[in-house]
């Protein structure tokens, strides 16, 4: 066992030593590019829903399917290209993932119609693929204290993309006069990470044995994609209805017979006893719940900073580019957070630092709660919630990875990435039934109790999640003690 595990009271399996000594710089350069872009893309995405919609003539409901297509194909690629980076190689499967990127871009920035257009979305699902496989990379690479650091700078890069996507698409959209052009431009940057992707990555030297699950990757996909679709689709369809709750009962069926398809086999495309050991689940459930407080709260907070205190009689009527200067600072905590995460944990170990993200994002909901009508007290509330997003982001997948099989670092990470955006889905669902449910009279403006009761819930799972972190060090203290009395040297 690490030094570094030894101190945190985290994962004691046995990492595997770099075929060679490496520097980080070395080996996180371009994959640090390739996450810039990342973020960039899919930050890029929703602000240009309303010029697609104009653009293909499309309702609003068919123009969600933008973001929808590319999200439901990220679900089911993402687990598939973490098993087959461990298995072939992570460079060899971070090259296909930027191909069919790229591929998807110029699509989309062509697409003659709705058809074409969301061929090129789903293309680009393997975007979300990219992260699992660069960590499963680096962790090969490198020693773990500089695995650590390089995780951390892909996912602050990742974070800090997905930020100026979001803020610089609107500029970029007036800079080149229209929506193709901007396309074009989104387009080329992903061709050109694919180019970059043959010029100095390095590859991994650790393969796992056996072959791919494809009868486990097929259950999976239609287990998430029916799962995830159903919960995009569930305002719509009332979720009640038979058609809701067949589609979940579908859902749930699929996942169980997938679940006895993992336990049976040798070489499953998850490991379901690993992730279900007492010292690595909580820190899967912590993703869900990340997912959760990161995804589906970010809308949340953007509508209360545009609602009007004159119709709800809360909120701050910001206008748009006050929403994106005051909704940029808990974006840029969660980079600095994400980025200094390693350092910290260097100092606390990986236990304290997680406990005390959650324990930062559950003080920080508190605030939002109790500074709902003072907008910096607000945002400094957010800027709490998202400096433990960051760090969070920054830790959580280093405990995972550093707790799995060395041959199962990218797949690790791929169920980790998928708890987290299904966290995220679930929690988007659950934050607008009750922002549709709790409103003002008999108006479809929700209440602010709608809003304390949102943020409570953030507030709640948090704690749990702190609760999970702290019996998952006390679990590893407790085995760490067990060991020292067995006379088992732990260096």
């Amino acid at each position: 066992m690490t030094a570094a595990g030894k101190a945190d009271g985290g994962p004691t399996s046995q990492t595997t030593s770099p075929p060679a000594p490496a520097k980080v710089t070395a080996v996180v350069g371009l994959l640090v590019a390739f996450e810039l872009v990342s973020g960039l893309l899919q930050g890029a995405a929703p602000p240009l829903i309303p010029e697609v919609e104009k653009w293909q003539h499309l309702s609003t409901a068919q123009a969600q399917w933008f973001t929808t297509v590319q999200f439901l194909a990220a679900a089911v690629s993402v687990p598939a290209f973490g098993r087959l980076g461990d298995l072939y190689g992570h460079r060899r499967f971070i090259r296909v993932a930027l191909g069919c990127v790229a591929v998807g871009t110029v699509l989309v920035a062509l697409a003659p119609n709705l058809t074409v257009l969301l061929l090129g979305r789903a293309l680009m699902g393997p975007l979300a693929a990219l992260l699992p496989l660069e960590i499963g990379l680096v962790r090969d690479r490198l020693d773990v204290g500089g695995g650590r650091r390089a995780v951390g700078l892909l996912v602050g890069s990742l974070t800090l993309g997905s930020l100026l996507g979001h803020a610089l698409v609107g500029p970029l959209l007036s800079a080149v006069g229209g929506l193709r052009p901007t396309l074009a431009v989104l387009a080329a940057l992903a061709v050109g990470c694919l180019v970059v992707s043959f010029l100095a990555v390095p590859e991994s030297a650790t393969r796992a044995t056996g072959r791919m699950d494809w009868v486990g990757a097929v259950l999976l996909a239609v287990a998430l994609v029916t799962l995830l679709g159903t919960i995009s689709r569930g305002t719509d369809w009332g979720w009640l209805s038979p058609r809701t709750l067949g589609a979940a009962a579908l859902s749930c069926g699929v996942l169980w017979w997938w679940v006895r398809v993992q336990l049976s086999r040798p070489h499953a495309l998850v490991d379901l006893r690993a992730v279900a050991r007492r010292r690595a689940a909580p820190h899967y459930a912590s993703g869900f719940v990340l997912g959760a407080v990161m995804m589906g709260g970010q809308g949340v907070a953007v509508s209360y900073l545009a609602a009007s205190p004159g119709d709800g009689g809360y909120g701050f009527g910001l206008a748009t580019w006050q929403i994106s200067v005051w909704g940029a600072i808990p974006h840029v905590m969660a980079f600095l957070g994400s980025v200094l995460c390693a350092g910290v944990a260097a100092r606390f170990g990986y236990a304290r630092t997680l406990l005390g993200a959650f324990a930062l994002i559950a003080v920080g909901n508190a605030g939002l709660m109790a500074a709902h009508s003072t907008l910096p007290l607000f945002v400094v509330a957010y800027g709490v919630v998202g400096i433990g997003m960051g760090l969070a982001l920054g830790g959580l997948p280093s405990v995972v990875v550093e707790g799995t099989a060395p041959d199962r670092t990218a797949s690790a990470a791929a169920v980790y990435n998928n708890l987290k955006t299904l966290g995220g889905s679930v929690a988007g669902a659950v934050f607008a039934a009750v922002l549709g449910t709790l409103v003002v009279g008999t108006t479809d403006t929700p209440a602010l109790s709608a809003y304390l009761t949102v943020w409570g819930l953030g507030l709640g799972v948090s704690v749990l999640a702190a609760g999970g972190q702290l019996l998952a060090r006390l679990g590893a203290g407790r085995r760490a003690g067990t060991l020292a009395k067995a006379g088992t040297a732990i260096n």
